[in-house]
């Protein structure tokens, strides 16, 4: 889930990036709705053991100890463990998967370059900087002060898993633009297909998708598609553990410092 998550977010930072002369911030609304009843059952299953007055003393005894002067001073000495405990202690803590799942993302963009902060779930304080004069992206992760640069595809997939789109008659307003729906259709590699409802405005003018459509972050990894018209403004992605939508909640035209746009200092690469 994790994986999707961020090759979402990737997607639509460095398209957006690429194909617009708009400066300000796009802010995008996420959920997660868990329809599959196993994982219904382990989510229950999760939440007693949250519950559990023993869970509870844990936790209490983990959070005085991450509070202990000399305990928080060797965390921030190793960035990387204290994002870890921190990522471990937000599971205990919320005990259900819709806690680990980001809530939005607020993506800055000028000049061809954009930024994309996650908000909230295990990828919370966690951005993806897309700089355009280098084509360059990099996911930043601010706990452990790191950052890693993403490998490009090599080139357009041969696999099989082609998606299916469908134009539909029918449309929605969002943010007072009229949405056309498609229907999305990609195999899944266990057989079962995923459907995505796509929603996308030819209102907005200064968003060209058509000219990334043959472009991917990785191969079978995409949501820009050819045969859809417009910008997308809200997608529902129907998995088998159930559906995750992304709806933009907001476009508002800002000056954004430059600065912005940069490699936070002090952070070290890792790679993956």
């Amino acid at each position: 889930m994790k994986k999707i998550v961020l090759a979402v977010v990737m997607i639509l930072a460095v398209m957006v990036g690429r194909t617009q002369s708009f400066e300000g911030t796009i802010h995008w609304n996420m959920k997660m709705e868990i329809t599959d009843p196993k994982v219904k059952a382990q989510i229950e299953e999760a939440k007693k053991k949250a519950a559990d007055p023993a869970n509870q003393a844990k936790m209490k005894e983990m959070q005085a100890k991450m509070n202990d002067p000399q305990f928080k001073a060797m965390l921030d000495s190793n960035p990387q463990m204290k994002a870890q405990m921190e990522a471990m202690m937000k599971i205990i803590a919320g005990g259900d998967m819709s806690s680990m799942m980001p809530s939005g993302i607020v993506i800055k963009l000028k000049g061809g370059n954009s930024l994309t902060s996650i908000q909230g779930g295990l990828m919370d304080k966690n951005d993806v900087l897309y700089l355009s004069d280098k084509d360059v992206t990099y996911t930043i992760n601010h706990p452990a002060k790191s950052y890693v640069i993403m490998a490009k595809s090599t080139g357009p997939s041969t696999s099989d898993r082609k998606p299916k789109v469908t134009k539909t008659s029918e449309t929605a307003t969002i943010l007072g633009h009229t949405c056309t729906k498609y229907l999305i259709e990609t195999p899944g590699l266990d057989g079962k297909s995923i459907t995505t409802n796509y929603w996308a405005t030819t209102e907005i003018k200064d968003i060209d998708m058509k000219a990334l459509a043959k472009q991917h972050m990785a191969k079978d990894q995409t949501f820009i598609y050819p045969e859809v018209d417009g910008v997308p403004l809200k997608m529902e992605m129907m998995m088998p553990q159930g559906t995750m939508t992304m709806e933009v909640a907001e476009i508002k035209k800002s000056s954004i410092p430059a600065s912005d746009f940069t490699l936070p200092a002090g952070y070290a690469e890792t790679k993956i």
